[in-house]
């Protein structure tokens, strides 16, 4: 399993990527709806409240991208917006296609975290880093070669200065927003978006896809998996346990309890102008409190 993921980690930074991104891209109308974010930053949270509310629908892992497909399985899925767009979720960079969106955003020291727990339960930190220490892993994060998207910084740059965010076709959402005032940031988003909803919508939805609802969901699909691996391949499906969820704790600001300020400085030497820009604090010693963004 570790050598298929490798070929794939591998493939998917090779010359194959480019025209596969754009393949992936077709399809696309004005009327769509991006839904971005960098990798571990909430889109799937998102993805499963924005579902059951657009639709009334209970969010499960095996209907969320029928609803709110990720993009590249987006042909053939129905529209759930007013304007007969489709909300459609991308990891990628901004793209010339893309006509309007919703950029959600997380602080890159918990985004660090999240991936770094992420590769190491699919057995590919050392491999996807310089070494096999977190040290090596963080410096080839901040270089973006951890990721095929590039590195944090550039990925939120290239939203914040996209022609969208210029003429009130970008809304940046935080992910540490959507998780301590998530009625009022979902309130903001639908607006955004056009959709007018009841407030007891938006409240059954916090209700049913709450972080230990999510995991519980997790568990429900993981069983299935494991199941069916069974009764197919005659063997059971390995379970790495809390280690190899996909949803995790959603921290927020949990970085300070686990990186030393030498890390805090290196981040900030090359991800702190986009952290200042939307309003993160910095440093250790910085209050746990957010500011307005400077860009909006």
């Amino acid at each position: 399993m570790h050598t298929l993921r490798r070929i794939r980690y591998r493939l998917a930074r090779s010359g194959l990527r480019a025209p596969l991104v754009w393949v992936r891209h077709r399809g696309l109308q004005p009327e769509d709806v991006i839904l971005a974010s960098y990798e571990r930053s909430g889109s799937t949270w998102l993805r499963f409240l924005l579902q059951e509310i657009l639709t009334g629908w209970p969010a499960e892992f095996f209907t969320v991208n029928r609803v709110i497909p990720e993009m590249g399985t987006h042909r053939g899925v129905g529209p759930v917006l007013p304007g007969g767009g489709r909300l459609i979720k991308t990891h990628e960079r901004f793209r010339r296609e893309y006509g309007i969106a919703v950029y959600l955003v997380r602080d890159v020291r918990d985004v660090l975290l999240s991936n770094y727990a992420r590769h190491c339960s699919l057995g590919l930190a050392d491999y996807v880093a310089k070494g096999p220490s977190f040290d090596a892993y963080l410096h080839s994060f901040l270089e973006g070669t951890v990721t095929h998207v590039g590195s944090w910084q550039d990925h939120v740059q290239s939203w914040l200065d996209s022609p969208l965010a210029g003429d009130g076709r970008l809304l940046i959402v935080r992910f540490e927003d959507l998780r301590q005032e998530t009625r009022a940031t979902l309130a903001n988003i639908l607006k955004f978006l056009g959709v007018a909803v009841e407030p007891f919508v938006i409240d059954a939805a916090i209700r049913n896809n709450s972080l230990e609802k999510m995991r519980a969901k997790e568990d429900g699909t993981r069983n299935s998996r494991r199941r069916l691996e069974k009764g197919v391949l005659g063997r059971a499906h390995k379970d790495n346990g809390e280690d190899g969820r996909f949803v995790r704790q959603g921290a927020v600001a949990g970085w300070r309890e686990k990186l030393t300020p030498e890390h805090v400085r290196l981040i900030e030497t090359y991800a702190g102008g986009p952290l200042f820009r939307l309003g993160y604090p910095s440093g250790l010693t910085d209050p746990v409190r957010f500011t307005r963004p400077v860009h909006a």
